[in-house]
């Protein structure tokens, strides 16, 4: 028999969910679904948690960008590909793309294009050229720089 959490427990539950990293709005609903709360104390939950600086959208998105880009490599249609899909304000999307510089963003493109390039083993031009471009359009790059880089990299 499933044990039923009081009110403030769900609210501290939540609260430690929304500490531990950052979340968006939907992550903290879904969670709350999954525990059963009601859409009203659902609500009233949302609304302290803002309140309170748990859950700040534009946060989330800033750290989602940096994130994504730093650590996994990410280029910016797919960080803005995932940010919609988390239902994140379009506003907060321009924000958390300004996190990323110019600068930044071509030498993640040079490193990861550079790194992926020298591992193909692939003999066939053509192959090559198509495992290069379809994994950095996976990665979420823009189309153009893939093949920019990707004569860049024929001429090496």
């Amino acid at each position: 028999m499933a044990q039923l959490l009081s009110f403030q427990d769900i609210q501290q539950k939540m609260e430690s969910f929304c500490a531990y990293q950052e979340r968006c709005h939907d992550e903290v609903i879904r969670k709350m679904r999954a525990m059963a709360v009601d859409s009203h104390d659902c609500d009233k939950i949302v609304v302290h948690l803002i309140g309170h600086n748990f859950l700040n959208e534009e946060r989330f998105a800033r750290s989602f960008a940096r994130g994504k880009h730093r650590i996994k490599y990410w280029g910016k249609i797919r960080i803005v590909n995932e940010l919609k899909l988390r239902n994140i304000s379009q506003y907060n999307i321009k924000a958390a793309l300004s996190e990323i510089t110019i600068e930044e963003y071509y030498d993640t493109l040079e490193r990861v294009s550079q790194r992926h390039w020298d591992s193909l083993p692939e003999k066939d031009k053509l192959k090559k050229r198509k495992k290069f471009c379809d994994f950095l359009l996976r990665k979420g790059f823009e189309s153009n720089l893939i093949y920019e880089k990707m004569k860049e990299m024929e001429l090496a």
